[in-house]
């Protein structure tokens, strides 16, 4: 290891790393390469020609087999050193766009005269990240701690030389990294979505994904397994057809019209044989998960299957527990015991959308709740729907914080469990002991949107139902059996290759795009803010003590990182931001933003085109009507007729009375659009 320490250059002020003195410019030498300066007096062996001189790492690389691009660069650099007309300013700029990545670069994969505009993100990443020692972007890339990525073939032949320190700012490398680099995978998937679209915008073939779907109509009327499955039951089964025509975020009761094959929809106390069959009616879609539903739609449905020892069952009540909260990786698929806190998110916050809403949410009970007296015997129940009055957080049996909805019975039908003739009816809340010690309590403050009609004497819908994002089952018209998914028309977002790239810079933290990215030597991206703030408090050195009081010797803390388990506390001391990722995305952000920009004006211009040729059309037509008409006008008349058209477009519906005093008067039509939606609202 001593021979390295004898081969260092100066640092960017101008010290030599040696001596830690400040050369003379005398006893300074610039390398013909890469123009790193070296102090003379320092070098073990002193150079015999100093004009074209390279430096020690310069030398080796090039004597070592190096790709046929890296001999093309290290030319290129030399034949503009040898160019006499050119001066020392005019060379280093020159120097500087070719190993920069610039137009000119003649190694470089966009220096061809066809661009495009998909080109250009493939232009930013070979312009940023390439790779010092090959100069292209980095194959298997690895990114040190300092910030810096190389190809992983160039890393391993750098280290094998006994190097040990970064090759751009000579850093220490970490004996681990050294002895095994790790691969950013964040990166080699950016750098492959750059070069598929490349190939694909210049006409290139790329290998798509075939995806393989069954229709409504092909599948069998039961779930069906394989040969494998059938010993376990259904586990691996798939569903069969679909027999009811409500997409799959449809809220409330299903009624006869969404069921063309009975006539006769989902009836409270319906039972099925399991999860796979109670998917086929529509009542609960998911056959594993217990909520259905989306974070910003609201929830459709939920299972009670014991899954969690918070919940309580009380009939026409009960507390259900959200999802989330264990670690289900690897083999731990059936984890039941809680390891971190619940979070109002995905599932949980489908949940408190539909309690901030009033929405119905449809209750299906599975025998495998052992523990509530309305559970049925066997298989799977549909008991109607409920509606969520609140929800809150509070620290659960298991010692971790979890979500608590209260669920309360508003239904037309009456309950599996009662005798009654009539359905639900307004009922008061249920005292939650638990209710004084929650945290995050979340009430509904408006009107619901299911709620019960006192003169009809029903529950219905007082507000429209939330419109539909899911494709629709339709009846054939001809058969009545088969039901065809039909997906509702909406307008296609455009996904431009600059989004999906900022998407994969993403952090590992916050989900959202990297602000001063940190690579850990694990190769895991995060923001710099989110990974000090997730061990913000927490020293790097733990004092001991016996326990009669002799202190002991300090033992270091260990910091796994947020992803994996490597200890980073030594990287965490000194943590460098990845400034060539950075880069990346920050011109991948103004691009993108600039082009939304572009297409927003083009819509905009659009738009206003189209009003002016709506305007033009309207003028034309007002002289029609004075040339087919024969009887002749006075000017005032036309004058007339132009004001009561400019009344009617831009006033509201108005009609003529007659006043006390026999004249005509004009009174404006109020419609209250609220009278209209209640007289449109039937009870179902």
């Amino acid at each position: 290891m001593a021979q390295p320490n004898k081969q260092l250059p100066c640092d960017s002020d101008g010290f030599c790393m040696l001596c830690k003195s400040k050369p003379l410019e005398t006893e300074t030498l610039h390398c013909r390469t890469c123009v790193t300066p070296w102090h003379v007096p320092c070098l073990p062996l002193v150079p015999t020609t100093l004009l074209d001189w390279e430096c020690p790492d310069c030398s080796q690389l090039v004597d070592a087999p190096a790709p046929s691009i890296a001999g093309e660069l290290v030319s290129a650099i030399r034949a503009i050193e040898n160019d006499p007309s050119l001066t020392d300013e005019d060379k280093a700029k020159k120097r500087q766009e070719l190993v920069g990545g610039s137009s000119s670069n003649p190694t470089s994969d966009h220096s061809n005269s066809n661009k495009t505009k998909t080109n250009g993100v493939l232009d930013i990443l070979n312009g940023s990240l390439n790779c010092s020692f090959c100069m292209q972007l980095p194959e298997r890339p690895v990114t040190t701690p300092c910030g810096h990525n190389f190809c992983l073939k160039c890393f391993e032949k750098w280290i094998q030389q006994g190097k040990r320190t970064c090759a751009i700012c000579r850093t220490s490398i970490p004996p681990k990294m050294a002895s095994n680099p790790r691969i950013n995978a964040q990166l080699a998937i950016a750098i492959r979505m750059a070069k598929l679209a490349k190939s694909e915008n210049v006409g290139g073939s790329s290998a798509h994904k075939v995806y393989h779907f069954v229709g409504n109509d092909e599948r069998p009327d039961t779930a069906y397994t394989t040969e494998r499955a059938k010993k376990s039951g259904k586990a691996n089964a798939a569903s069969g057809k679909i027999f009811v025509t409500i997409p799959k975020d449809h809220f409330g009761p299903i009624s006869a019209e969404n069921d063309p094959i009975r006539n006769q929809g989902v009836l409270v106390g319906e039972t099925w044989e399991d999860r796979m069959e109670c998917r086929q009616w529509g009542a609960h879609f998911p056959h594993v998960a217990g909520i259905a539903g989306q974070s910003t739609h609201g929830a459709q449905s939920v299972a009670l299957s014991g899954g969690y020892v918070d919940d309580e069952d009380h009939g026409e009540w009960f507390l259900y527990t959200g999802s989330g909260g264990r670690d289900l990786s690897g083999n731990k698929r059936t984890n039941k015991d809680q390891s971190f806190d619940q979070q109002f998110e995905n599932m949980n916050e489908a949940l408190r959308v539909s309690c901030r809403k009033g929405y119905p949410v449809r209750v299906v009970r599975s025998h495998k709740e052992k523990r509530s007296a309305y559970a049925p015997p066997e298989g799977v129940r549909y008991d109607g729907v409920y509606r969520i009055e609140k929800c809150w957080r509070k620290v659960g049996k298991q010692g971790h914080k979890v979500c608590r909805y209260l669920f309360v019975r508003c239904d037309n039908e009456p309950a599996p469990w009662t005798s009654d003739l009539s359905g639900d009816r307004p009922r008061p809340l249920p005292k939650i002991k638990e209710f004084k010690e929650a945290v995050d309590i979340t009430e509904r403050k408006g009107d619901p949107s299911w709620d019960f009609d006192e003169e009809k004497g029903c529950w219905l819908w007082k507000k429209p139902p939330p419109l539909s994002k899911k494709p629709v089952n339709i009846v054939d018209p001809i058969d009545g059996t088969k039901i065809t998914v039909v997906r509702p028309s909406a307008k296609k977002v455009s996904f431009k290759i600059k989004d999906r790239l900022l998407k994969e810079f993403g952090c590992n933290i916050c989900r959202k795009v990297l602000a001063s990215p940190l690579t850990t030597p694990c190769a895991h991206n995060f923001c710099k803010a989110c990974l000090e703030g997730a061990f913000s408090g927490q020293s790097y050195i733990r004092q001991r003590a016996s326990q009669s009081g002799r202190t002991l010797r300090a033992q270091k803390n260990v910091m796994k990182c947020p992803t994996c388990s490597t200890d980073i506390a030594d990287y965490l001391q000194n943590p460098q931001v990845n400034r060539e990722m950075m880069g990346v995305i920050e011109s991948l952000q103004q691009q993108a933003e600039q082009q939304r920009m572009e297409e927003s004006s083009e819509e905009s211009s659009a738009k206003v085109e189209e009003n002016s040729e709506e305007s033009s059309a309207k003028n034309d037509e007002i002289p029609k009507l004075d040339e087919d008409t024969d009887v002749s006008k006075p000017s005032d008349s036309s004058e007339k007729i132009l004001e009561e058209i400019n009344d009617n477009d831009l006033k509201r519906p108005q009609k003529r009375r007659k006043g006390p005093d026999g004249k005509a008067v004009t009174v404006e039509e109020h419609i209250d659009e609220a009278e209209t939606e209640a007289k449109a609202v039937t009870c179902k």
